[in-house]
């Protein structure tokens, strides 16, 4: 499928999720199968954009086209500014957030709050297009169902979109109101799909090769967007890909390979952060790699009083070695992400306004 003018490789996205989907992330996926990665967001607020964590979201050093940024920001003005900032630094896409439904977010009527001011969204879909347009940047947008239960706007709001100039669509099959309690309904992403002619991608719930399949057919979207389900299972898209090809499952990788890509993650991430935030915020990813393995809640555990990169890189590599001793393959994975979907809720999007 294509995004304007640019090809992408495949149908399977990563989503953006704040504090989760840095560079290093991104080039993990996209090296196991995603076609495509959204960076985490970047404020429209201009004395930001000099601060270390902003900084750190901009880079794209070393990564693989097409660079995708999101923006989120509540003034046109100041998210065209904003698209125009991050294209001079490379940005190939710029992505709108309308669909973080994180309090601290939409309590300044950003992210999925726009959706209630269909006016403003509307004018600041319109202001970034003219902003990007110029330098023939592709402009796209993610959004949720709706506000409540009682306002599913996004069919409206995506024929304006599209009338406005942006060439694709993401939608979360949930309300903001929901957060990610429940589950997500594709009635309204497929509502969507019938309703415009630039690529719709569903998102929402897509933790299996079995859920992609249904997904895609249930919506009729042009691809599907995976979050939470990749944390700590950065493989999913090669699985996912194999399935929709083939009709079967890919064997589960071998322990030795896991323990390779975590170890090269660890190293690209600590590349990124430096040593005192680096082994601190590479806590959560060793977390998610090891919640279902055995063993994994005790070295979780004894991951928190870590505080050396050295140190957390040998110890990460005992215990795959030592699991390697008693498994050749890591186990087929039973949705486990469900049990995350709580303590994972507050990743996509949430930190936008906490610089």
């Amino acid at each position: 499928m294509q995004i304007g003018p640019i090809a992408l490789e495949n149908r399977l996205f990563v989503a953006p999720m704040a504090g989760v989907t840095d560079r290093p992330f991104r080039m993990l996926c996209r090296s196991l199968g995603a076609g495509y990665a959204v960076s985490e967001m970047v404020t429209s607020r201009k004395e930001l954009w000099n601060t270390l964590k902003t900084s750190r979201r901009a880079d794209h050093a070393g990564e693989p086209g097409p660079i995708a940024v999101q923006i989120a920001g509540t003034d046109a003005a100041m998210m065209a500014e904003a698209a125009q900032y991050n294209i001079d630094r490379g940005a190939q896409i710029i992505d709108i957030n309308m669909g973080c439904p994180a309090k601290k977010v939409c309590n300044k009527w950003a992210g999925s709050a726009l959706m209630r001011d269909e006016p403003l969204a509307l004018e600041i879909a319109r202001a970034v297009v003219d902003a990007a347009a110029p330098h023939g940047v592709p402009v796209t947008l993610k959004m949720r169902t709706g506000w409540s239960a009682d306002h599913r706007n996004a069919v409206k709001l995506a024929r304006d979109f599209e009338s406005a100039g942006v060439q694709m669509l993401t939608v979360h099959g949930r309300t903001r109101e929901q957060g990610y309690k429940g589950s997500a309904e594709y009635d309204t992403i497929a509502a969507v799909k019938a309703a415009v002619r630039v690529p719709v991608v569903a998102n929402g719930d897509v933790t299996s090769p079995e859920k992609a399949r249904e997904v895609l057919a249930a919506t009729g979207a042009d691809a599907v967007m995976i979050g939470r389900a990749a944390q700590g299972r950065p493989w999913i898209f090669r699985e996912i890909a194999h399935f929709l090809a083939t009709g079967t499952h890919l064997a589960p990788p071998l322990v030795a390979e896991v323990r390779r890509l975590l170890l090269d993650h660890l190293q690209e991430h600590y590349g990124l952060y430096g040593e005192y935030s680096g082994v601190r915020t590479a806590r959560k990813h060793i977390g998610w790699y090891v919640r279902a393995l055995p063993g994994g809640e005790a070295f979780r555990g004894r991951m928190n009083g870590i505080e050396d990169c050295a140190q957390q890189l040998r110890a990460v590599s005992d215990y795959f070695e030592q699991l390697a001793q008693g498994m050749e393959r890591i186990p087929v994975h039973r949705d486990a992400v469900e049990a995350e979907d709580e303590e994972g809720a507050q990743d996509e999007g949430a930190a936008t306004a906490a610089h």
